[in-house]
């Protein structure tokens, strides 16, 4: 049972999955010493329209992918929000103490996750996991008994899967599953499951020592991935979302606020 999650594909699928792997944590690593709120809501905005618009999916399945991330920017912003620290004091009962300062570190911190979330998710959305690791095997040198492990072990998920549904069925039709305790009810499916899981692991695991894939020298490849102008095009969007969240950040602010660090 597969996922067709990259059925309809832009530009972005076609660059290097290496390299935007590295652009991708270069930002997210970027996106750590920002700390300007104008900045990070500039940044935040322009990575939730590459978000929506280049990467290819359906704006069904983007909404939908949002809600758990906005909701961990809720949570993310409340607990600065209402237990922070500050020197302008806007509500104060008991524990709760909401001051201007805390307020915009506590958006921050909340624009902070959804810039992490986004990037994630354009990164999962336009790569496929083979041409990762096929890209990471021919660019980076990984050892292909590393890449290839990785592989079957994706390959193995959506299979737990349904096998997991299969087994639910199968309860259900026996009546045990409307009977026992939540850990009973583990009891059932973890044991199967489990079981099956190392028997195919180590079939996998022959059926690759048997195939050589820990040989390193004149391995040949299914797929050749390389470098393209798209790829310059993916550098190019990077640094223009950021000089753009930066230029509009301190040319037009929002709030009269530059560093949320807390001096107090």
């Amino acid at each position: 049972m597969q996922l067709e999650l990259y059925k309809n594909k832009s530009w972005m699928h076609d660059i290097n999955p290496s390299f935007k792997l590295l652009g991708m944590v270069l930002l997210f690593i970027g996106v750590l010493f920002i700390h300007n709120i104008n900045v990070m809501l500039n940044l935040t905005g322009v990575l939730l329209l590459v978000y929506l618009i280049m990467t290819g999916q359906s704006y069904k399945l983007k909404l939908l992918l949002l809600v758990p991330f906005f909701f961990l920017f809720f949570t993310s912003a409340i607990s600065m929000v209402l237990f922070g620290r500050g020197d302008t004091i806007w509500f104060e009962f008991g524990l709760i103490n909401v001051s201007e300062e805390s307020f915009y570190r506590g958006v921050h911190l909340g624009l902070r996750s959804l810039a992490f979330a986004f990037c994630g998710l354009i990164f999962a959305l336009t790569t496929q996991p083979v041409y990762l690791f096929y890209s990471l095997m021919q660019q980076w040198k990984l050892p292909p008994k590393f890449s290839y492990s990785f592989m079957a072990g994706i390959r193995l998920l959506p299979l737990i899967l349904e096998e997991f549904l299969t087994l639910r069925k199968a309860l259900i039709v026996r009546g045990v599953e409307q009977k026992g305790s939540i850990l009973k009810k583990m009891y059932f499916y973890s044991i199967p499951l489990l079981s099956q899981s190392i028997r195919r692991a180590h079939r996998i695991a022959v059926a690759m020592e048997a195939k050589r894939f820990s040989n390193h020298d004149n391995r040949t490849f299914y797929y050749q991935m390389g470098y393209s102008r798209k790829d310059l095009w993916f550098v190019l969007l990077i640094l223009l979302m950021i000089a753009l969240s930066f230029y509009l950040g301190i040319r037009l602010p929002y709030v009269p606020v530059t560093d949320v660090r807390y001096n107090g």
